[in-house]
């Protein structure tokens, strides 16, 4: 057994720098992120100041130092970098599982504009979004089939998603 637990150890130069280029990252990614996103976001008012100052700062040498330094500013306040880097988690969790729901409606849109697969893709789209107006979507998908009607190929994805979000 070794005398030194690795806890007693101190970082190495290597390890230090690794940790300061991902804090880097992440002040990089609250400098980038949009209004919306980062407005979800509970951050410390000082945080927020220099996020702040960041976004107002023009010319690429001027920036990346204000990155640096916003970076700094999250490494001495450990307890608001542990909350941002959870909060940033679920908001990856949160854009991930759209994405995926975006994909599945485009799967069951492309099915139901399909004469082959119309009425498996109907009956899954009745259990998916049972107040959906199905003589609505049955009509927009026999224009498709009929008339190749990219219009109604549209319709019938806004249709389903503002049903299924609702």
């Amino acid at each position: 057994m070794n005398e030194y637990e690795d806890d007693d150890l101190p970082l190495s130069r290597t390890k230090k720098k690794q940790q300061a280029k991902e804090v880097e990252e992440v002040a990089s990614r609250l400098a980038e992120m949009g209004g919306q996103q980062f407005a979800q976001l509970e951050l410390p008012e000082h945080v927020v100041r220099e996020v702040g100052l960041v976004r107002s700062t023009k010319g690429r040498s001027a920036l990346r130092r204000q990155v640096k330094h916003l970076a700094g500013v999250l490494r001495k306040d450990e307890e608001a970098l542990e909350s941002l880097l959870e909060q940033l988690e679920n908001l990856d969790q949160v854009a991930r599982g759209e994405k995926k729901q975006f994909h599945q409606l485009e799967d069951l849109r492309d099915r139901l504009c399909n004469r082959e697969t119309f009425d498996a893709a109907f009956d899954e789209m009745l259990e998916l979004a049972p107040g959906i107006d199905r003589n609505a979507i049955a009509r927009l998908a026999r224009s498709v089939h009929q008339h190749e009607d990219r219009r109604a190929y549209r319709e019938i994805f806004k249709r389903l998603r503002d049903e299924v979000s609702a």
